[in-house]
């Protein structure tokens, strides 16, 4: 399989689920046609990962569909692997499996099941994806890692990161974890809108969702925010981090101090106003040279 040196760049993150199978098509071919690389969905309360999948990959000639991420307690791990499997032998190595431990929330609130250690738990399910692959494969898995802990059992045992939600800081320390030769592929949130008003706006909106969950608030406070900065709604300071605007050179700059903090690889996500994929897939063609 072929995932280290067919995933590019730069990709684009965004939640399919916000679109029918006409849309989430559509954006594909804008994707692909302005020369990313891949494509990043996650799994949340819509789609189910690998029958997405096998669609976006249908619906794509040469881009890489990665899930970010494939939620760990919605399939045990053999059928993640078959799965795997499948999909890249039926299209030409094209997709990547990011796993993901999800949020308490998802799994016990929506699922029903139960939510276990995330370390372990997540150890135990990629030894269970690894085992018995043919000699001399490497599976192309990548874990949602974002603490120290989680960062280096993705250096251990998969081909690397797809942190969520996190500043260029939070990449110079994931690649010194990671190390030499290792996937870092950084989500980052961006919008072009040079009014600081409306700006935030998108970016509180977007985020709004997030700042409940207790994995991404005790990654926000290791990274040095405060709790008043995850205070109502975030502050300034935490939302023009976490959410890239201005006019689209200074969007570039503020995507491209990933690049120098050591990410092999940036998924831009477009925020934008509710149901206006215009605006999205302007923002994914201007910032296509990044």
């Amino acid at each position: 399989m072929k995932l280290a040196n067919g995933l590019g760049r730069l990709g684009v993150w965004y939640s399919a689920d916000k679109c029918n199978g006409e849309q989430v098509a559509d954006l594909v071919r804008v994707v692909e046609r302005n020369g990313y690389s891949a494509y990043w969905y996650p799994e949340g309360r819509g789609y189910e990962s690998m029958a997405l999948a096998s669609y976006l990959l249908a619906k794509s000639d040469k881009l890489m569909i990665g899930s970010s991420i494939a939620n760990i307690y919605a399939r045990e791990p053999y059928a993640a692997k078959q799965g795997m499997l499948l999909l890249n032998q039926f299209y030409g190595d094209r997709f990547i499996l990011g796993l993901g431990v999800s949020h308490r929330p998802m799994v016990e609130g929506v699922r029903g099941l139960k939510y276990d250690k995330p370390i372990a738990t997540m150890r135990a399910y990629l030894d269970g994806v690894h085992k018995d692959l043919a000699t001399g494969t490497e599976a192309p898995v990548v874990v949602a890692a974002l603490g120290p802990k989680m960062l280096e059992l993705s250096a251990s045992k998969s081909m690397g990161a797809v942190p969520y939600n996190v500043t260029p800081r939070h990449t110079a320390i994931a690649k010194k974890i990671l190390g030499p030769g290792k996937i870092l592929a950084v989500e980052q949130k961006v919008t072009i809108e040079t009014d600081a008003a409306k700006a935030r706006a998108l970016g509180r909106k977007e985020l709004a969702r997030y700042m409940v969950l207790e994995n991404y608030r005790n990654n926000w406070l290791r990274e040095g925010f405060s709790e008043a900065d995850l205070a109502n709604g975030g502050s300034d300071k935490f939302i023009d981090a976490m959410c890239l605007w201005g006019d689209a050179e200074t969007v570039r700059r503020g995507l491209r101090r990933h690049f120098d903090a050591g990410a092999t690889h940036v998924c831009l996500q477009p925020v934008h106003e509710e149901g206006n994929f215009a605006a999205r897939d302007k923002i994914i063609e201007t910032l296509a040279d990044v």
